[in-house]
């Protein structure tokens, strides 16, 4: 099949003809019709994060079912299905009380050390990473990855769902806990920061102050829910939110993965609030704060993970949103792709332009 394979880090994406093996076990073997291009796979291609070439990378999958391994339960043939980097046993306390995204043992997923891997290239292993490999034709997940959806999603919407949707909009209804009349500001209006603004809409914030360095990202920012945008490079976003909001916000995100964006987020809070950081940093990256600003203002950092999602119950609600118009998935589309348009893309993405390309033509 063919797949865009990291040979080395910094490398970009070649092209490549590899080899997939037939399901095993919990297994699906799943034809993949869409492939979201996430920011944090630039990342990984480009540093080392314990992921080593050759690899596959790509965790926003939509597809169809092609095959399964002989104890796969949930699952058949023709099934339409989005896929997820949330990696979970099932067994454990943590997945046992649905915590499934602090599973202590996500290498349940994946297969022993003794069997043949699920991909390869002229007999040598390639990494199928973080057990989704969606830069590819195929993908050989494990079914605790998969989510059955309702074919009425369009297959380039149902990818987003998988890592933007049950991560942006997770994270104001999930991991901050947004309530009905609280203010919100998120720094950052890719396709995970306009999922927070849906998430926060959803949850019913009463102000949501969109923050970007593009100004067609600040106006799209309003068809997801934003009642105000600050465009950073027009001075202070500190005090332009403070003074937008009376005093601070009772939730700020930062989806970019910055330090001095990181610190705005907390220097933006009202008495009370919580900033919640969701991009990921630099390696080796750090943020000096001073306690006693936490103390006297009563403030609250935490880092976001996936949204703290349980992508069985998540992705099949949004999906449900989304057909009844209550979730704007299709405005995240920025532009269809081929797989041998996936280096430019990523230039794309680089320069801020874009909230999602998805791969439709393999």
């Amino acid at each position: 099949m063919r797949a865009a394979v990291v040979n080395g880090f910094g490398a970009g994406f070649d092209v490549e003809e590899i080899d997939i093996e037939e399901p095993r076990g919990r297994e699906v073997l799943v034809d993949i019709k869409a492939s979201g291009l996430c920011h944090s796979d630039l990342h990984f291609a480009e540093t080392n994060f314990g992921m080593e070439p050759p690899m596959v990378l790509g965790h926003e999958i939509a597809g169809v079912v092609a095959g399964i391994g002989p104890e796969v339960t949930e699952f058949s043939v023709g099934d339409h299905v989005v896929g997820s980097l949330v990696q979970f046993c099932g067994a454990c306390v943590a997945c046992l009380s649905g915590d499934t995204v602090r599973c202590a043992h996500p290498e349940a997923t994946l297969r022993a050390p003794d069997e043949p891997p699920r991909l390869s290239r002229r007999g040598e292993p390639v990494l199928a990473a973080m057990g989704t490999a969606g830069f590819a034709e195929q993908a050989l997940l494990h079914e605790n990855q998969l989510v059955g959806i309702d074919p009425a999603v369009p297959f380039a919407e149902a990818s987003v769902l998988g890592c933007g949707t049950i991560t942006g909009a997770g994270a104001a209804i999930n991991s901050a806990g947004v309530r009905p009349g609280q203010t919100v500001a998120v720094i950052g209006l890719g396709g995970v920061g306009l999922n927070v603004i849906s998430g926060a809409r959803l949850a019913g914030a009463a102000r949501i102050i969109g923050i970007d360095l593009n100004d067609e990202k600040l106006e799209l920012a309003r068809a997801f829910g934003a009642t105000d945008v600050v465009n950073g490079r027009d001075g202070d976003v500190v005090a332009a939110v403070q003074q937008l909001t009376d005093g601070g916000v009772d939730h700020a995100f930062e989806v970019i993965g910055r330090k001095d964006t990181a610190l705005q987020a907390i220097a933006m809070l009202a008495v009370g609030g919580t900033a919640s950081l969701i991009g990921i940093h630099g390696a080796g990256s750090t943020i000096e704060l001073d306690p006693n600003d936490f103390l006297r203002w009563q403030k609250k950092v935490q880092g976001v993970y996936m949204g703290h999602a349980n992508i069985k119950r998540d992705i099949p609600f949004y999906a449900s949103l989304f057909l009844q118009g209550r979730l704007n998935l299709t405005d995240l589309i920025s532009v269809e792709i081929g797989i041998d348009d996936l280096n430019e893309a990523y230039d794309q993405l680089r320069t801020g332009r874009t909230a999602r390309s998805v791969i439709t033509r393999f």
